[in-house]
């Protein structure tokens, strides 16, 4: 009499669990953020031409073999260009939302923990600041500290700051009353040790998707500043003074105008679609809806 082998041991024998795949949006926005990542490491210590050398036979020369993607009105390679561009764009980003959200998450974690009318006139003066679109916010603080790459690091930082804190308060309101925060109370804990222990860690994970939202913001922003003129002075380049130089050869010399462009196209749509990402695997609402 044979015994069926599903019957004994085959019943307890657990099906392999499927390794999961990377989501598409985080597979194609984790490559382009690479390539930007890989091209402002590479411009920060090594370019094909020198970004700043003139060369007057040589300009507005069109993409070839010696030039990859032209040469400016100068006779600057625009590929070193834009190396050297992207190095100071993610400099510039990294330091900005760093900035924003070291304040941002003091003042928010400050002001929602200690509620009354320290919360009231903190949030006050935090709306107040927030009623302010953040590019026009950036453009008079930039009329006080100076157009230059760390006078728009503080500009867009101070602009910035306020949506971090407004999240973080959601976060620390939210945490608040829950009991591990009334237990951690009763033990004697100082109000810091609790807010850093115990509220903090909390606030990871939306300051996560806040903070790679908030890098194609500040790339953004940055790229407009330099665009208007008010960003890092000439002849450093940046990719948005790249594409304000376009402007008057956009008829004779179109590359001028497409590489720049396409790269601060391509980067925003990496940070968003990496963005989402983040979000999905983050946010445990997101999560269950898959």
């Amino acid at each position: 009499m044979s015994i069926d082998s599903t019957t004994t041991g085959g019943a307890s024998m657990k099906k392999p669990r499927r390794m999961k795949l990377p989501a598409p949006n985080a597979i194609v926005g984790g490559t382009l953020i690479g390539i930007l990542l890989l091209a402002a490491g590479t411009g920060a210590l090594w370019t094909p031409y020198d970004p700043l050398k003139l060369s007057f036979r040589e300009k507005l020369a069109a993409p070839s073999a010696l030039h990859w993607l032209g040469t400016d009105e100068f006779g600057r390679d625009v590929l070193s260009r834009l190396m050297a561009g992207a190095a100071t764009s993610v400099w510039i980003s990294i330091l900005t939302v760093t900035l924003a959200v070291v304040f941002g998450t003091l003042i928010g974690l400050f002001s929602g923990y200690m509620r009354g009318w320290t919360d009231r006139i903190i949030m006050a003066f935090n709306d107040a600041l927030l009623a302010f679109p953040g590019i026009l916010l950036a453009l008079g603080l930039l009329a006080v500290v100076g157009a230059n790459k760390y006078g728009i690091i503080v500009a867009l930082g101070i602009a910035y700051t306020p949506s971090v804190a407004r999240v973080v308060r959601g976060t620390v309101l939210s945490l608040r009353e829950r009991e591990f925060i009334a237990a951690s109370r009763v033990m004697g804990n100082a109000e810091a040790f609790t807010m850093a222990r115990h509220i903090l860690p909390n606030c990871i994970a939306p300051l996560t998707v806040l903070a790679t939202s908030m890098f194609g913001y500040v790339l953004l922003a940055e790229s407009a500043l330099s665009f208007l003129g008010l960003g890092v002075p000439p002849p450093a380049p940046t990719w948005g003074n790249m594409l304000a130089g376009s402007r008057p050869y956009i008829g004779q010399a179109v590359w001028l105008g497409i590489f720049p462009g396409l790269a601060i196209s391509l980067t925003l749509l990496g940070i968003n679609l990496l963005g989402d990402a983040v979000r999905d695997r983050l946010d445990p609402r997101m999560r269950g809806s898959r």
